[in-house]
């Protein structure tokens, strides 16, 4: 009886675990995706087709998942009535199918600053705005885990982050230019919060298991490559035609991290919320940046004492803010 009654617990701790493991894997590939879509941009000499070409090739990887496998076209149904119906019982408005403007906002980013300010400067950026616009966001109850109060908790779990960020690029706030260009991807953090809080409210209406996430995913590249064609057919009209496409066929998997880490985002949200879910990205962040440092460093970007005790940090920021999720899970 002892084990039976034990097994809810278990499993909301494995759901929780699972949750953060997920969200660290996120962080992670958003690291590689930076370096993958900055580097586009420098050699185009323009963000805005690196971009385009991320999250065109993004669309089409969603569009043929979308026509092979019934389940996601199910969920993308499911959406499509649900908008229509303005009295629907899972309340989806239209605008909170339009997650895709916050994504095409962060490639875009991307592809413009982190060839100048590099991708830790960009990460602690993104994770200043990030960290304190989930809270925000998750006490306004965007996300579909609903309104979750300011906690002392989470609150103190939010400041280590900053300081864990800060502490990890504390050696690159001497340059300037990059530190000005910093304002664009702090905005793309609170962009990013808004845009996972919205997205796991598509997937929950979607419905049909990791079919919604997917599904969600899809509508978010969509809606972002329509904004990218608009937006780089006026940047081709007042700055012209970029440079050559590069041969490198690396470039170009940015697309598909977006595609992995967006539907895996839409699923997890539910279970950890937007702010948990946020540091633990910010964890993956971290340490996927230390790893590609570590296995294929830069000329000028060495591993140092202040990037590893940023990481540990980091670690205890996520432990720190999963704790009331934990408690109140059991």
């Amino acid at each position: 009886m002892t084990v039976i009654a034990n097994r809810p617990e278990v499993s909301a701790r494995r759901q929780q675990a699972a949750g953060l493991a997920a969200a660290f894997g996120i962080g992670a590939l958003f690291a590689i995706q930076s370096r993958l879509n900055g580097g586009l941009g420098e050699l185009l000499d323009d963000g805005i087709p690196a971009a385009l070409i991320s999250f065109g090739s993004g669309s089409v990887i969603l569009a043929i998942a979308a026509a092979l496998v019934p389940g996601i076209r199910r969920s993308l149904g499911n959406v499509w009535h649900a908008i229509r119906d303005p009295l629907n019982a899972g309340g989806l408005r239209w605008w909170q199918c339009i997650g895709g403007l916050c994504g095409a906002w962060v490639v875009s980013v991307q592809s413009i600053t982190v060839h100048v300010t590099g991708v830790a400067v960009f990460i602690v950026a993104m994770i200043a705005g990030q960290a304190g616009s989930s809270l925000v966001v998750d006490r306004l109850g965007f996300g579909p885990a609903g309104r979750q109060e300011f906690t002392t908790l989470r609150i103190v779990g939010a400041a280590i982050a900053l300081v864990a960020v800060v502490l990890a690029v504390s050696e690159q706030f001497g340059h300037a230019s990059g530190l000005l260009l910093a304002i664009l991807p702090a905005l793309g953090g609170i962009a990013t919060a808004v845009q996972q809080a919205i997205n796991g409210r598509v997937a929950q209406t979607a419905a049909g298991g990791p079919y919604g996430a997917v599904a969600a995913g899809a509508i978010n590249f969509g809606v972002g490559f329509v904004a990218l064609v608009v937006v780089f057919a006026i940047d081709l009209a007042l700055r012209g035609a970029p440079n050559a496409l590069p041969s490198n066929p690396w470039l170009y998997l940015g697309g598909a991290c977006g595609v992995i880490f967006m539907s895996v985002a839409a699923a997890v949200v539910r279970v950890v919320g937007v702010f948990v879910l946020g540091l633990g990205t910010i964890a993956g962040q971290l340490v996927a940046s230390l790893a590609i440092d570590l296995l294929a460093p830069a000329a000028d970007k060495a591993v140092t004492l202040p990037v590893i005790a940023g990481t540990i940090l980091a670690f205890a920021a996520v432990v720190v803010a999963a704790i009331p999720n934990l408690r109140r899970r059991s």
